[in-house]
């Protein structure tokens, strides 16, 4: 059953991790697991202190390159009476810095409170919500 944007909007916020998909100049598609947080009309990440191979993130070249992304949550159950998926699609910024957005992050994160994100942020701004779940919830 496909779900209204407001129905795929909550379920999208309500989730804990979201697949980023990006795409670089040449073309080539790039997906990543990001934390986030939805402020207001705006879905943000911040790159944090997690170790990653290069602090040359290759999802900041490819935004900064192409700046259309995607985001996807979903749940998978082995009823498949649960199952559901959220697309995001939007269009993102690099930003330096961000204290509202970065203070969301903390209050979703415990690990953020800890340790809050140095990083740039990336704000998306959604053009459209998409989803599909089994059954209405």
């Amino acid at each position: 059953m496909r779900l209204s944007a407001k129905e795929a909007r909550r379920r999208f916020a309500a989730a804990r991790v979201a697949r980023l998909a990006t795409v670089s100049a040449d073309g080539t598609p790039h997906l990543v697991p990001v934390t986030f947080a939805v402020v207001g009309e705006l879905i943000v990440f911040a790159v944090d202190h997690k170790p990653k191979s290069t602090t040359r993130l290759r999802r900041l070249d490819n935004i900064a390159a192409q700046p259309r992304v995607c985001l996807l949550v979903d749940v998978y159950d082995d009823d498949w009476s649960r199952l559901w998926w959220v697309r995001a699609d939007g269009t993102a910024r690099i930003l330096d810095t961000d204290d509202a957005a970065v203070d969301a992050l903390v209050a979703r994160y415990p690990a953020y409170a800890e340790r809050r994100p140095r990083g740039p942020v990336v704000s998306i701004e959604v053009s459209g919500w998409t989803g599909w779940a089994a059954v209405e919830s």
